[in-house]
């Protein structure tokens, strides 16, 4: 796995943040009342609340890995309001406090959620894009990385192999992309769809060891 330095880690977020603005609608326009197909009962407006709340919590310190379930929540219900310009400045003010402490405490932003949140946001809107990104390489490689099944799975993607779980034992082989690696790892597909993939073998025995978060209830096509 590549270690990333904080400063940048910093540039590729604030990339994928600025990408992710340039895809939402005007302040106040009713699509931000659209359903995120990939993160069930949120709108985008919550999706982008739940961002700002992290960039938020990650700089005070609040927020040092995934958030709970009651952490969520409480990030959506901290921009409950309509405005949906006060949410982009606190975005924006959040955003700019992490560039900072990266470049003077050595911190790193929340790479891995902003990444995952992009695309759903844009499979809300039907805005396909940036799969081969900074962002989603890294985070990609991180979750592979940290991917530890009962047996040995190798996971071929478009420019390596991963060799994950023991060394020993049957061999169970994947051929994917580090887009949909990072879909599938994050939840964002289903057992079928996982299953369905190009395996050598058949994943029945693993398929729930392969997520970090869900799996998705109903399949999600992007």
């Amino acid at each position: 796995m590549e270690e990333l330095d904080a400063r940048l880690t910093s540039r590729i977020y604030q990339d994928t943040k600025d990408r992710i603005c340039a895809l939402l609608p005007p302040a106040e326009d009713a699509a931000w009342a659209t359903g995120v197909p990939a993160c069930p009962g949120w709108t985008i407006q919550d999706v982008v609340a739940h961002l700002t709340a992290v960039a938020e919590d990650w700089a005070d310190g609040t927020l040092t890995g995934a958030p709970t379930d009651a952490q969520t929540a409480e990030h959506i219900s901290r921009f409950a309001d309509p405005d949906t310009t006060h949410l982009l400045k606190a975005w924006s003010a959040a955003g700019g406090l992490l560039q900072r402490m990266a470049a003077t405490d050595a911190l790193s932003p929340p790479l891995g959620d902003i990444t995952c949140h992009e695309h759903d946001i844009r499979g809300a809107l039907h805005r396909p894009g940036a799969r081969e990104s900074a962002g989603v390489w890294h985070t990609s490689d991180r979750l592979i990385t940290m991917l530890q099944p009962s047996r040995p799975v190798h996971i071929t993607m478009e420019d390596g192999t991963y060799r994950c779980g023991p060394v020993e034992g049957p061999v169970i082989r994947l051929t994917t992309t580090r887009f949909e690696a990072l879909r599938w790892r994050t939840g964002r597909r289903s057992r079928t769809q996982l299953s369905t993939m190009h395996w050598s073998g058949d994943p029945a025995p693993i398929i729930d060891e392969l997520y970090l978060f869900g799996p998705a209830t109903v399949d999600l096509v992007e």
